[in-house]
C-alpha cells in the first residue's frame, strides 16, 4: 500500500435542529433532491441499520455517467454514520464518516473521508483530495440551504445559544 493516501475533513453549521438535520440527510431516497451531483439512488438491501445502495451521478462534462455501490450504517445514538464504497471504481478504498453535533444556533455536520486511488486511476490521491474538498463545500452549502428552508417551513428552530 502506498504511504500517500487521501484524507479530507469538511464541516458546516446548519441553522436547524439536530433531529431534523439527521432525518433529512439520512433519507437516502431523497439524495437526488438534496445533492446536486446525484441523479439516482437505488436501495439494494437493508440489514438492520446498514443499507447497501447504488448511487448514480448526473453525466459529467464529457457525458460520462458514474455509478457505484456503497454501504451506509447510521448510528442514531452517537449521531454518526459509517459508509464505504463496495464497488470502489478508481479507488483502492473509500471510507466516509459523518458526524452530527448540536451547537449553538444549529447542527454541525462533519464529513471525514479516507481513501487511496488505485495505481492505474486517471488521477492521484492529491488531485482527488483537492476535488473532494472543493465538491464537499459546494454540496454542504446546498444541503445547509435545503435543510434550513425545511426548518423554516416546519416552523422549527435550532437550540438557542447558551449564554453565561
Amino acid at each position: 500500500m502506498s504511504p500517500t493516501v487521501g484524507h479530507t475533513e469538511n464541516e458546516i453549521v446548519i441553522g436547524a435542529p439536530l433531529d431534523l438535520t439527521w432525518e433529512i440527510t439520512n433519507d437516502l431516497e431523497s439524495w437526488p433532491e438534496l445533492f446536486s451531483e446525484y441523479a439516482e439512488v437505488e436501495v439494494m438491501k437493508r440489514e438492520g441499520r446498514k443499507t447497501t445502495f447504488r448511487l448514480t451521478m448526473h453525466p459529467d462534462e464529457d457525458g460520462q455517467v458514474w455509478s457505484w455501490v456503497s454501504e451506509r450504517e447510521p448510528d442514531p445514538v452517537t449521531r454518526t454514520v459509517a459508509a464505504r464504497r463496495v464497488e470502489t471504481g478508481p479507488f483502492r478504498h473509500m471510507e466516509i464518516h459523518w458526524e452530527y453535533h448540536e451547537v449553538p444556533g444549529g447542527t454541525r455536520m462533519r464529513w471525514v473521508q479516507d481513501f487511496a486511488m488505485k495505481p492505474d486511476a486517471p488521477v492521484d490521491d492529491q488531485w482527488m483530495t483537492d476535488n473532494i474538498n472543493r465538491n464537499s463545500r459546494v454540496q454542504m452549502e446546498l444541503i445547509r440551504d435545503k435543510v434550513e428552508q425545511r426548518a423554516v417551513e416546519l416552523g422549527v428552530t435550532p437550540a438557542a445559544a447558551v449564554t453565561g
